[in-house]
């Protein structure tokens, strides 16, 4: 690739981020908290496999305002965010003062330190980058997992209602909104993009219940991997294989929404 391609690609990841931050700005101006503080059925589900795990130290890309951090701090997890949106950042500053750490930037500018965690979550997120900033995040994601770590992806369904609704701009993508895109996930991608992660298990939940209704407005895959361990003090450990699966992968499948 040439310098000016490079540059040129430079200039359209710049735009695209800054046209991302402008969205959410605006959106957190108009609506605030507007999911308020109650968890996501994700987040709920990722809480009991990361305390069953005695996880502590977690990274959460595309914190927002903190909507589904509180779930962990309440169950003595230390939550480190990533937001895009300064907006947002002020407001989970203003709910959980200093004690919630936030870096400011897109998700695709990872890694924003050296840090490793026990743990990763990411509710939605990945759906909305394209297939070269989905393997990015993915990737940079792993690489900040400390070993034997493990990291939940909570990623849109192909069987969700709003599949196929939009503009099709790509195999399984479909545009919303002022130039967004949502990418649905199938058994087939999960494989395909985590294949190389240490993919332990994936299940389909339901996310989102219309407080009307009762129904639930999508269907999310959970995806669950585990960083391999090549420490031979970790090695011992029973539950160490990238296979194991844990008992909470029981416990967790057999909830419903």
């Amino acid at each position: 690739m040439n310098n000016k391609k490079i540059s040129d690609k430079m200039a359209a990841a710049t735009n695209e981020a800054e046209d991302m931050k402008e969205f959410w700005n605006d959106s957190f101006n108009k609506y605030k908290t507007m999911w308020g503080f109650e968890p996501s059925h994700s987040a709920v589900l990722a809480k009991d496999l990361f305390v069953d795990r005695e996880i502590k130290d977690i990274l959460i890309p595309g914190i927002g305002y903190g909507r589904n951090a509180q779930i962990f701090i309440e169950n003595d997890i230390r939550v480190t965010g990533i937001e895009i949106s300064e907006t947002a950042i002020a407001l989970a500053k203003e709910h959980y003062g200093n004690k919630m750490p936030v870096f400011q930037g897109s998700v695709t500018e990872m890694p924003f330190d050296s840090h490793l965690y026990d743990g990763i979550f990411c509710y939605g997120l990945l759906y909305l980058l394209n297939n070269e900033q989905r393997k990015k995040m993915i990737n940079d994601c792993y690489n900040q997992l400390q070993e034997g770590g493990w990291m939940i992806f909570s990623v849109i369904s192909k069987n969700s209602p709003n599949y196929g609704k939009g503009k099709e701009i790509g195999k399984d993508t479909f545009e919303i909104g002022k130039g967004g895109q949502l990418f649905f996930y199938d058994i087939d991608a999960i494989q395909e993009e985590f294949k190389e992660y240490g993919l332990l298990d994936y299940f389909e939940i339901d996310e989102q219940t219309n407080a009307i209704t009762k129904q639930a407005t999508f269907k999310f895959l959970m995806v669950i991997c585990r960083k391999e361990c090549k420490n031979e003090s970790i090695k011992s450990e029973s539950d160490c294989t990238p296979n194991y699966l844990s008992a909470v992968f029981n416990k967790m499948l057999s909830y419903t929404h």
